[in-house]
């Protein structure tokens, strides 16, 4: 990064041949007229290690989908204190400390999350339940605590698999219950976060009660609605979709690019915010693939 000036980004992962991210990013850059480009790259799981030996000093930074954000964990020098207590990282800047190139990492999937819901007039919850258990269930145990939660269920088809899940919650100040799904769900959430993959069928309906209280947020948004998504509208219940969430962890991820820290706000921040949704509701083309 000594003779050219970094201007490239891209999102990596895979599948990623469908992903929005580079409608979001190019519409921010257009709007701080940045003359900078954003892709969309196919690493797959174990390819990692050589996408990075490859990049040069034009590179700025790099967005992180499935499977990707705790491959990554080995390559970073330094994280924020989000992806420490999740670990994982969606974000990398590229950056050069002491005349040396380093990669630092960050997790704007909370700050997406709870963004989302407070558009959809989430706030504060005491008890939340969470569905599945992988990487974005961790993020979204963070974005409970931010709200305020004091207890959390998470049904997981494997719930030893989740046994990580009850430190953080140590670590967090919230007391959480591991459940297989089937089991007797606690029907008293205020809000419940599916993590799963929009195409997941689950083993047995989640209680008529449940979904009619609490309001579904389902991190999916492609296939929509998702089995859970719809079980939910059956109820009568309210749902609310993915497409927050990855509005506004990009919209971080840009303040990450810009300015290197991501609670520094962009010039004219509301601007860029809408530009980038206006990018969003545009594209109404098929999607396959759910970025996580």
């Amino acid at each position: 990064m000594d003779s050219l000036t970094p201007n490239r980004l891209a999102v990596l992962g895979s599948p990623i041949k469908h992903s929005r991210s580079p409608l979001l990013h190019r519409a921010a850059y257009r709007q701080l007229d940045l003359d900078w480009s954003y892709d969309a790259v196919e690493v797959k799981s174990g390819s990692l290690a050589m996408f990075l030996s490859k990049v040069g000093p034009e590179w700025r930074g790099l967005s992180l989908t499935m499977p990707l954000k705790q491959e990554v964990l080995p390559f970073i020098d330094d994280c924020d204190r989000v992806a420490q207590l999740t670990g994982s990282v969606n974000t990398v800047l590229l950056r050069k400390v002491n005349g040396r190139g380093t990669l630092s990492g960050y997790n704007t999937d909370v700050a997406g999350l709870v963004r989302a819901l407070a558009e959809g007039d989430i706030t504060r919850a005491t008890h939340v339940t969470l569905l599945g258990a992988g990487a974005t269930a961790a993020s979204a145990l963070v974005a409970a605590a931010e709200l305020g939660a004091e207890f959390v269920t998470v049904l997981a088809r494997d719930p030893q698999k989740a046994q990580p899940l009850i430190e953080l919650g140590r670590s967090l100040g919230v007391v959480v219950d591991l459940q297989g799904f089937g089991g007797s769900t606690p029907v008293d959430s205020d809000v419940v976060i599916s993590t799963l993959p929009g195409g997941t069928v689950l083993p047995a309906p989640l209680p008529l009660a449940l979904r009619k209280r609490a309001v579904l947020f389902d991190v999916a948004y492609s296939p929509w609605p998702s089995g859970v998504a719809t079980s939910w509208q059956v109820a009568g219940g309210s749902v609310l979709d993915g497409l927050g969430m990855l509005l506004h962890q990009a919209l971080i991820q840009v303040r990450v690019f810009v300015t290197a820290d991501p609670f520094e706000p962009l010039p004219d921040e509301a601007a860029v915010l809408a530009a980038m949704r206006g990018a969003l509701t545009r594209d109404t083309g098929p999607h396959d693939a759910v970025e996580r």
